[in-house]
């Protein structure tokens, strides 16, 4: 199906300036995924704003020279510095300096310096329904799942693209039809207590992420709704051991009032039944580290601590001091709230690092160990730290990474299974 453009949109493309530039990158893209149309946005979340190298710097400069701007509401994710100051990274002098200008360059573009991969934990929480660009893969499986709104994985750079232009390919998960669940993941046979506790999300979405692909599909038996917190975490490891943009929980995210109506009131697939002996082997390999002696450090935060979970951060270490280093990755609205009420300071005596604006697995914040070993109750931690960082994954419950950091060895709890 060819491509077929409005004469605004034309008339756009074929200007000179950095939004034609924009606009011809969604263009291109479009044309390449047989889009027919173009479609509105009403904002954007921006993944490209990382530094991986000086192209993409070149690439946000050059947009700013041309004289671009954002069209809709464009929120920022991590970049590559804490500019908040709370943490310190390794970056070398040159590498540190493009990564700054890249990220002035992006507000230069008009875009929100929230310098998080929780823009929803931020405010940025758009209408069910609406048409959005979103990068960074938590963020957009979290976008289209629990606030129903709707979004593909936006890359780096075509994000951006598409902000300044203010629309984006009609296709994928923008269409109605590609949102209704295909196949049934069935967790009601796994016990009450294990599906009201913090580690079976986790544990869970990385299993689902394997299973699913690139499918949409609807989680069953789950009877209670178990907060943003879990669904957040449920979704990030999804995204990072498959390539899920969205996912249903019957009787729980907005478009899945009931199982019916979440498979569009037709047969699924196939049902993938989640035994006890999944689960237990779906948490096995989000370590890498077998029962190690001792660990070198802590790492949570991915996705960026909401304030609940700083507030059980708080309970669980309870003034106590730690053992090892310990990252706590958040956003600078998480951080804010957490100032006011004397958290950060509390937190930082016991000896916890609070890392905000980016996070510790894609900027060297932890000191370079390539034998070390790495706790966390991170999905996505577990998935892209060892590859990442050189550190090795030992995952544990919350409660389990600060019992380990106190004690400096692992402390780890059995699963309700």
């Amino acid at each position: 199906m060819a491509l077929e453009l409005t004469d605004a949109e034309r008339a756009t493309a074929a200007g000179g300036d950095g939004r034609a530039m924009a606009m011809r990158i969604v263009v291109a893209t479009a044309e390449l995924l047989g889009a027919p149309r173009l479609i509105p946005i009403a904002s954007a979340h921006i993944d490209g704003a990382l530094y991986h190298g000086d192209s993409g710097t070149l690439f946000a400069e050059r947009l700013v020279a041309g004289g671009a701007k954002v069209a809709v509401r464009a929120t920022l994710n991590v970049g590559a510095l804490d500019l908040t100051g709370c943490s310190k990274n390794r970056l070398p002098g040159r590498e540190a300096g493009m990564a700054r200008r890249m990220m002035d360059a992006y507000r230069g573009l008009g875009c929100e310096p929230s310098w998080t991969c929780t823009p929803y934990q931020a405010g940025h929480r758009p209408l069910r329904g609406s048409d959005v660009a979103w990068g960074e893969s938590n963020a957009v499986v979290f976008c289209n799942s629990v606030l129903g709104a709707r979004t593909n994985r936006y890359g780096d750079f075509l994000d951006i693209a598409c902000a300044i232009a203010g629309v984006a390919p009609d296709y994928g998960l923008h269409r109605p039809e590609n949102r209704i669940a295909t196949f049934v993941f069935d967790v009601g046979a796994l016990p009450a207590d294990f599906l009201a506790s913090e580690i079976a999300w986790p544990v869970l979405g990385s299993l689902y992420g394997r299973e699913a692909g690139d499918d949409v599909g609807v989680v069953a038996g789950i009877t209670a709704h178990p907060g943003e917190d879990a669904l957040k975490a449920f979704g990030a490891a999804a995204a990072s051991s498959g390539a899920v943009g969205l996912f249903h929980v019957a009787g729980v995210t907005p478009e899945a009032p009931d199982l019916d109506t979440a498979l569009g009131f037709g047969k699924p697939t196939r049902t993938i039944k989640v035994t006890r002996e999944m689960a237990a082997d779906a948490q096995r390999r989000l370590s890498t580290a077998e029962l190690p002696a001792a660990i070198d450090a802590v790492a949570i935060g991915s996705p960026h601590l909401s304030p609940r979970e700083f507030a059980e951060l708080e309970r669980l270490i309870g003034g106590r001091r730690l053992a090892v280093p310990f990252y706590a990755c958040t956003g600078r609205h998480v951080l804010a709230e957490l100032e006011r009420r004397g958290g950060r300071a509390a937190l930082e005596a016991s000896g916890v690092t609070i890392v905000a604006d980016t996070c510790v697995v894609v900027t060297p914040i932890m000191p370079e160990n390539i034998t070390g070993v790495l706790m966390t109750n991170s999905g996505k931690f577990a998935h892209y730290a060892p590859g990442n960082t050189g550190y090795s994954v030992l995952y544990g419950s919350l409660s389990d990474c600060v019992e380990s950091a106190v004690a400096g060895k692992p402390s780890l709890t059995e699963m309700a299974l």
